[in-house]
């Protein structure tokens, strides 16, 4: 009994079951920081604000501007910092997060972030409900991995693609624009993104998918409730 913990991490090898040539590692390495989940919330702003014809129409480019920054200074910047003061306070071993343990304030602390950022869009009519409902579904995603952090070390990787993938879904069912290429351009960047995980970290096949089908499922249960 006393090695069953080490003969668990004996098996959380690469699911691919193989040694990667380390060209294929740098790639995934590279996918695994450009499309890190923290960096999520930031490219979607700059979607619906820059890419969509109708959602800021009324806004100018330095309006749109200021909007993107406080989301990245609340939904980036002060999670990071999170993770680097438990890393200096040894709360942690490396900001990385590999074990559960580890994982449990930086979720908490996440949740308190991305409610705040929820709540000030939500009292500023001005702002599309469509930023307000994924914020709240990035809010939810973050409280539900925190509960499925009991049971498995879930890839929050796979949590920001499957909200990535959520919210573009969300806005091709609203009809507000042909999302046919945002939409194709999401799935491959999931799948890429994935697929590096499943080659340079050590989640299961289980812990990929579920943080998938989490992001996913936060984003439509936020649409439901904000945009209904």
């Amino acid at each position: 009994m006393l090695n069953a913990p080490s003969s668990i991490e004996e098996n959380r090898t690469t699911v691919l079951g193989v040694d990667q040539p380390a060209g294929i590692k740098f790639f995934a390495h590279l996918f695994s920081y450009l499309f890190h989940p923290l960096f999520i919330p930031v490219y979607v702003t700059w979607f619906i604000a820059f890419v969509h014809p109708a959602y800021f129409s009324g806004f100018n480019t330095q309006q749109k501007t200021w909007i993107i920054i406080r989301v990245a200074y609340t939904m980036v910047f002060f999670p990071f910092i999170t993770v680097l003061l438990l890393k200096g306070l040894g709360f942690s071993k490396s900001i990385f997060l590999k074990t559960q343990q580890e994982r449990i304030i930086p979720y908490i602390a996440c949740g308190i972030f991305f409610f705040w950022a929820y709540l000030v869009f939500r009292n500023q009519p001005e702002i599309p409900k469509i930023l307000t409902a994924f914020t709240f579904g990035v809010f939810l995603s973050s409280s539900a991995a925190l509960l499925a952090n009991i049971r498995m070390k879930i890839s929050m990787h796979a949590i920001g693609m499957g909200g990535l993938v959520g919210i573009f879904l969300v806005i091709m069912f609203q009809h507000t624009m042909l999302m046919t290429w945002p939409l194709s351009l999401a799935l491959l960047i999931a799948g890429f993104v994935c697929t590096s995980r499943m080659i340079v970290s050590d989640h299961t096949q289980n812990e990929i998918y579920s943080g998938l089908s989490l992001g996913l499922a936060s984003q439509f249960v936020a649409a439901v409730i904000i945009l209904s």
